[in-house]
């Protein structure tokens, strides 16, 4: 049985039928749930695993816009369904993840009989929208090396001193092209912060900057 807390806002027999009518999935890394231009088929309750959301520009430059984890909803999609318009974005799997989906006339009908489900539903898109501005802030104001750097120094932090990701990948993290990035990456190798081998950034320096004196 599907369990998520937007679930809990809905009466008994409310419940009850929704329940009944969405389908739970499996998905496995690198799976595509949606990809820019699809219509919504429905609203995406995310059980459990990771699935990023990243849009590609026309110049094939691309952005991680957000990460959904346990019992969280698919923001885009959220307004796929109140619009009536395609997908703009992409979601892919990282890690195994399982989902709910609630199809589209159940959601127009949760959000036309239950005040309590549409009000979780616009809380959870407003927070949603919050952090989009903040990182429209952050690649429209803020220097990239800036940016790189405190991206690694939170990965560092985490305990991780050896990072399985290309410079390709690196960039549509932080939303630059992949050249910006190696040679942003060649400049810090060239401090003895980082030493760089194929598809891999190893934190030297910089995990020391976290170490206890």
């Amino acid at each position: 049985m599907a369990k998520h807390s937007i679930l809990e806002t809905l009466n008994e027999s409310l419940r009850k039928d929704t329940l009944t009518s969405i389908s739970v999935m499996r998905f496995p890394p690198g799976k595509v749930l949606f990809s820019a231009g699809e219509h919504c088929r429905g609203l995406p309750l995310v059980l459990d695993g990771s699935i990023k959301v990243q849009m590609t520009g026309v110049s094939g430059q691309g952005i991680v816009l957000y990460r959904m984890g346990a019992d969280d909803i698919c923001t885009l999609s959220i307004g796929c369904l109140m619009t009536g318009r395609g997908y703009r974005a992409e979601a892919i799997v990282e890690e195994e993840a399982e989902a709910a989906i609630i199809p589209r006339r159940l959601f127009d009908r949760l959000m036309d009989q239950s005040a309590e489900f549409r009000l979780a539903i616009m809380e959870s898109y407003g927070k949603r929208l919050d952090d989009l501005m903040l990182l429209v802030e952050e690649v429209a104001f803020r220097r990239m090396d800036e940016r790189l750097e405190e991206w690694l120094l939170a990965r560092a932090s985490h305990g991780q001193r050896v990072l399985a990701i290309t410079h390709q990948e690196l960039g549509i993290e932080l939303g630059t092209a992949r050249e910006v990035v190696s040679r942003l990456l060649k400049e810090l190798e060239r401090q003895d912060q980082v030493r760089l081998a194929r598809g891999k950034i190893e934190l030297t320096g910089l995990a020391d900057k976290l170490a206890p004196a």
